[in-house]
Order: C-alpha cells, then structure tokens, then sequence
C-alpha cells in the first residue's frame, strides 16, 4: 500500500462541498458590496445635484431673517 497516495473519495467531498459553499459566500458578499457601493454612489450624486441645483437659484430668505430686515409695524 502507497502512503503517499490522496485520500479516500470520501473524505475530498466534505472539503470541496465546504470550498464550493466558501465560493458561493464569497460571491454573494461581492453583490452585496457592489450593491452598496452603486447605492451610495447614487445618493452622492443626488445630493451634489440637489446641492447644484440650490446654488443656482440662489438663497432664499427665510421668515427670520426678513424679521431681522424691516422694522415691526406699531
């Protein structure tokens, strides 16, 4: 009998089920990683677009800081 010969058939499946499962696992955190980052990506550019868009209409004056600019009526 040859020690150096690879192991029983039956003790390889369990390592490659596990190896395939690991595979597996890691794809799906791949996915899950892009996905994340696409939604992030989206949310950035919406807020620099949103921000882009208030920059160019310029600053609206908000109820106190016309309060600030005219004198009470008496």
């Amino acid at each position: 009998m040859n020690h150096h010969s690879s192991p029983a058939r039956g003790t390889k499946e369990p390592e490659m089920f596990a190896y395939e499962m690991h595979k597996v696992n890691q794809a799906e955190l791949l996915r899950e990683a892009t996905a994340q980052r696409l939604a992030r990506q989206a949310r950035v550019a919406r807020r620099a677009r949103r921000n882009a868009d208030h920059e160019a209409e310029g600053r609206v004056s908000h109820l106190r800081d016309l309060r600030d600019r005219f004198a009470h009526a008496a």
